[in-house]
C-alpha cells in the first residue's frame, strides 16, 4: 500500500464508522465527529477495568440530554441513553420527560475529588494509587463513545469492533512514519513531576509522545514528514516564497497539536471539541476527545491552516505601508544600548502564574521537527531538543517564581525573579533616551506580583507617570469563564527618574496618592470597570506619588522606611472604601468605622452576588480588607465551598447557624455588623419581635446609622421579589417606625457597643 492509499484509508476509518442497526439489518454510514476516550486502571480488589469518568454526560442542553447509562448487559457496560434527540436510532433509548428519564446519579461519573470508585466491587482507588499507577505505566484508555453528524446535529452511539480496531496503532505502524522523520518520536523529557503548571506529569506523563494517543502520533508524524517534503514541490518559486510557506503551514501544524492531543476535552455543553491549552496549564485530563484531523471539520489540519491565513490576511493589511521591523533574539537581562529608544513596550512575566518555558515545549517539539532544515536560522533557534530553561551558572533565562526551580526554596525563588526584573529594568533604563518611555502591560490577581514588580521598577530608575485598564482578553475565551483571570490588562507608562531625586516622606506621599486617585476611580467608576479589574486599575495612578521618589521614609519611625507592601495594602484598602460607600451612599473613601468581614461582605455581593466565584477573586478582596478567606470560610461562616472546585459562594443568611451569630467573641470584641444584620433576620423570621428589639436595644442598633445604611446596602443587592428582600425591608419598616422613648425601642442606646 503506497503512501496516497494509506492516507485515504486513514481517512475514511475517521470519517466514516460502518454501523449494522439490529432492528433493520442495512449498513449505514454517518460522518464521525469525534471519538470519546476513558483512561482506565485495574481495581486492586476485583481486577475489574475501572473506566476513569469525570462525567458521564455526552451532551447536556436545555433540550437536549445524552448520557452513558450502564445497561442490562451481562458484561456490566455501557450504552448510550438519551432524550429529546440526539442518540442513534441503534442504540437503546429513553424517550419521554427529562425528569423521568434521567436517575440521581445520571451523568455522574466514577471520578470524584478524592478518587476513582470501581463500577464492579465499590472499592475506592485515592488520588494517589492513581498517580502510582500512572508513573508505573498501568493507565490505560477505552473508546467510550463516538459522535457523529445526523440529519437534526450531533448523535452518539457507542463504538463498534471497527472503531476499535482503526484506533488500534502498533508499534510496526509508527516505525513506518516516524523513520523519515528529523530526530524521530518526541521522546523529550516533560518537566519534572509537581512543577508549576503540569500535573499531568505526575501520573507518569513523562515524554512529550505520552500526552499523545498513538493514532494521534501516526497522523501528526505523517503530517510532520508532508510539509517537509512540500519544499521539494517548491522549487518555482522563489527561495523567500518557499520558505515562508513551509513556515506558515508549520504553523497551521503547530496549532494542530493542541487540537490533536489525548488532553483535549469534549464541552458537552456546546456539543464541541475543547483544546488543550483551555488555561496555561497542562492539567490531568481523564476523559479525553479524539478528533480527525484529515477531516474539513472544527479541529482539522485545513481548519488550522485557514486560522493562518485569515491572521495572513489582516496583518497583511494593516502593515502594507509599515517598515520593516529589526528583530533581534536576545536575553533582556544581555542586552546592550546606550540613549537608543524613544519607547520600549514589554509585557513582563506573570511572576507565578505561568511556566512559559515549560509550556512552550509542548510546541518546541513539533516546530524542531517540522522546520528542520528550511534555514540555517531556524535551525540555529531549535538547536536544542527543548527551550531555554534558567541558567543558574549563566544566571539568565525565563524569569518566573518557581520554587521547583530552586529545590522548593520559596524565599530563593522570589529574589530571583526580583532581581532578575531589576536587571531587565535597569538595561531599559540604559537604552532609553533621557525623555523616552517605559510602557508595561501587566494583569495579575497576586498582590505579591505587583509588590515585586514596583519594587524592582522603582530600583531601576524608574517612576510612573501615567496608567490606564484596558480590556485586552477575549471574554468567550474558556479561561475566563468560571475562573479568576483577569478581563482587562494594566498599562503602566513609566519615564526615567532623575539622578538627584531626594527621598520622600510616607505623609506626604500618601496625601499626593490619595488627591490623584480620588479623581481616577470616579473615571474607572464612570467607565464601567468593576471587580479584581478595578482593584488593581488603581494601583497605577497610585504609583505616580509613590515611585517619584528612590524610597520614602516614615516621618514617625526614624531609620525606616515606606515599603512597597504596605503602601499596596493602603492603595487597596482606599479602594475597597470607595466601592463600599457607593454601596453605602456616603461621599469619602475612608470606612474606617466599618469592620473588616462587613465590608468583604459588601465587596463581594456587589460584584458576584450569591453565585459563585473564582477563588482567586475573593483572596484578592480579603487581603484588601485586611481579613483571610481562610477565616472568612472557617471561623467567620461567611464564605463555603462551592462545588468541587476552588470556587466560593457568600453564606446565605438563613445556614449561618452558630448560636453566637451577632454577640461579641471571647474577648469582648464587637460583631461584624454583617453578623448583626443576619441576626435581626433570624430573629425576625421567628415572628418574636420582642426578640427582635431586645436584640436591637442591647447591640445599640436602633439609632446606628452604619448598620441602618448596611441593611438599605443589602436590600438593594438583593434580588426584587426575593423573600430575603420582602424580610429586610420589613426590618427597615421596624427601625423607621419606632420613636425614642417607645416601648418597641427600649431604652436609649448613646453608643454602639
Amino acid at each position: 500500500m503506497d503512501d496516497s492509499e494509506a492516507v485515504a484509508q486513514l481517512n475514511m476509518e475517521f470519517d466514516s464508522a460502518y454501523l449494522q442497526d439490529p432492528r433493520n439489518p442495512r449498513w449505514v454510514a454517518k460522518p464521525v465527529v469525534a471519538y470519546l476516550w476513558a483512561r482506565t486502571v485495574m481495581c486492586g480488589d476485583c481486577r475489574g477495568t475501572v473506566p476513569l469518568l469525570k462525567t458521564r454526560w455526552l451532551c447536556r442542553k436545555d433540550k437536549k440530554r445524552v448520557w452513558l447509562g450502564k445497561n442490562k448487559r451481562a458484561d456490566g457496560g455501557y450504552g448510550v441513553y438519551g432524550v429529546g434527540g440526539g442518540v442513534s436510532a441503534t442504540q437503546e433509548c429513553v424517550r419521554g420527560d427529562i425528569g423521568e428519564a434521567e436517575g440521581s446519579d445520571t451523568g455522574s461519573g466514577t471520578m470524584s475529588g478524592t478518587g476513582v470508585t470501581c463500577p464492579h466491587c465499590n472499592s475506592v482507588l485515592t488520588m494517589a494509587d492513581l498517580r502510582r499507577e500512572g508513573c508505573a505505566g498501568r493507565l490505560g484508555a477505552m473508546m467510550t463513545a463516538v459522535v457523529v453528524d445526523g440529519q437534526n446535529g450531533k448523535e452518539y452511539r457507542l463504538p463498534t469492533p471497527e472503531d476499535i480496531e482503526a484506533a488500534d496503532v502498533g508499534d510496526e505502524d509508527l516505525e513506518k512514519v516516524w523513520s523519515h522523520v528529523p530526530f524521530g518520536l518526541p521522546t523529550e523529557r516533560t518537566p519534572e513531576p509537581g512543577g508549576l503548571g503540569t500535573p499531568v506529569t505526575l501520573y507518569g506523563f513523562s515524554t512529550w509522545a505520552s500526552v499523545f494517543s498513538r493514532r494521534q502520533l501516526m497522523t501528526l508524524g505523517w503530517l510532520v514528514r508532508e510539509v517537509a517534503n512540500l519544499r521539494e514541490e517548491l522549487d518555482d518559486y522563489p527561495p523567500e516564497w518557499r520558505e515562508a510557506i513551509c513556515a506558515y503551514l508549520a504553523c497551521a501544524l503547530s496549532k494542530l497539536t493542541d487540537y490533536s492531543s489525548a488532553l483535549c476535552t469534549w464541552v458537552i455543553q456546546a456539543e464541541k471539541l475543547g483544546h488543550t491549552f483551555a488555561r496555561f496549564a497542562l492539567p490531568m485530563v481523564w476523559d479525553f476527545c479524539e478528533v480527525n484531523p484529515l477531516s474539513a471539520r472544527t479541529g482539522s489540519f485545513a481548519a488550522m491552516g485557514e486560522w493562518v491565513a485569515r491572521y495572513l490576511v489582516r496583518t497583511g493589511s494593516a502593515l502594507k505601508d509599515a517598515p520593516a521591523p529589526t528583530i533581534y533574539r536576545r536575553s533582556a537581562i544581555e542586552f546592550q544600548g546606550q540613549n537608543e529608544f524613544d519607547v520600549i513596550c514589554t509585557d513582563p512575566p506573570y511572576y507565578a502564574a505561568i511556566p512559559y518555558s515549560d509550556l512552550m515545549d509542548f510546541f518546541h517539539v513539533w516546530l524542531r521537527r517540522v522546520l528542520h532544515g528550511l534555514s540555517p536560522e531556524i535551525d540555529e533557534v531549535f538547536s536544542e531538543p527543548l527551550g531555554p530553561k534558567w541558567d543558574n551558572e549563566a544566571e539568565d533565562g525565563e524569569l518566573i517564581d518557581d520554587a521547583g526551580r530552586f529545590d522548593g526554596n520559596r524565599d530563593a525563588s522570589k529574589k530571583n525573579y526580583e532581581d532578575g526584573m531589576f536587571r531587565a529594568f535597569k538595561q531599559f533604563y540604559e537604552a532609553l533616551r533621557d525623555d523616552g518611555r517605559l510602557v508595561l502591560v501587566f494583569a495579575n490577581k497576586s498582590p505579591d506580583a505587583w509588590e515585586t514588580l514596583v519594587s524592582a521598577l522603582i530600583r531601576a530608575g524608574f517612576t510612573v507617570t501615567a496608567s490606564w485598564p484596558i480590556q485586552t482578553e477575549r471574554q468567550t475565551r474558556q479561561r475566563s469563564m468560571s475562573s479568576a483571570a483577569l478581563s482587562s490588562s494594566i498599562w503602566i507608562v513609566c519615564r526615567k527618574r532623575p539622578a538627584r531625586t531626594k527621598p520622600g516622606w510616607d505623609h506626604r506621599v500618601l496625601a499626593e496618592m490619595e488627591e490623584k486617585i480620588t479623581q481616577r476611580l470616579r473615571d474607572f467608576w464612570d467607565a464601567g470597570i468593576r471587580g479584581p479589574d478595578f482593584v488593581w486599575a488603581a494601583t497605577g495612578p497610585a504609583l505616580e506619588a509613590f515611585s517619584k521618589h528612590p524610597v520614602v521614609k516614615l516621618a514617625d519611625a526614624p531609620g525606616e522606611r515606606l515599603t512597597v507592601a504596605e503602601f499596596l495594602r493602603r492603595v487597596r484598602r482606599m479602594v475597597v472604601g470607595f466601592v463600599v460607600n457607593r454601596l453605602l451612599r456616603r461621599e469619602g473613601g475612608a470606612t474606617d468605622d466599618l469592620d473588616d468581614p462587613t465590608t468583604y461582605y459588601l465587596l463581594h455581593r456587589n460584584d458576584f452576588g450569591m453565585e459563585k466565584a473564582p477563588a482567586g477573586a475573593c483572596i484578592l478582596y480579603a487581603l484588601s480588607c485586611n481579613v483571610s478567606d481562610t477565616e472568612l470560610v472557617g471561623r467567620m461562616d461567611l464564605l463555603a465551598k462551592a462545588g468541587s472546585g476552588a470556587d466560593l459562594r457568600l453564606q446565605p443568611w438563613h445556614r449561618r447557624k452558630d448560636r453566637k451569630l451577632g454577640e461579641p467573641d471571647a474577648s469582648g470584641c464587637a460583631p461584624p455588623l454583617i453578623d448583626c444584620v443576619h441576626k435581626v433576620m433570624q430573629l425576625w423570621k421567628t415572628g418574636e419581635r420582642s426578640r427582635v428589639d431586645a436584640y436591637l436595644g442591647r447591640r445599640g442598633l436602633w439609632r446606628h446609622d452604619l448598620f441602618a445604611r448596611i441593611v438599605q446596602a443589602v436590600i438593594e443587592l438583593a434580588p426584587e421579589g426575593s423573600d430575603e428582600r420582602s424580610l429586610l425591608e420589613s426590618i427597615q419598616n421596624h427601625l423607621r417606625s419606632a420613636r425614642p422613648g417607645s416601648r418597641a425601642r427600649g431604652p436609649r442606646q448613646g453608643n454602639l457597643f
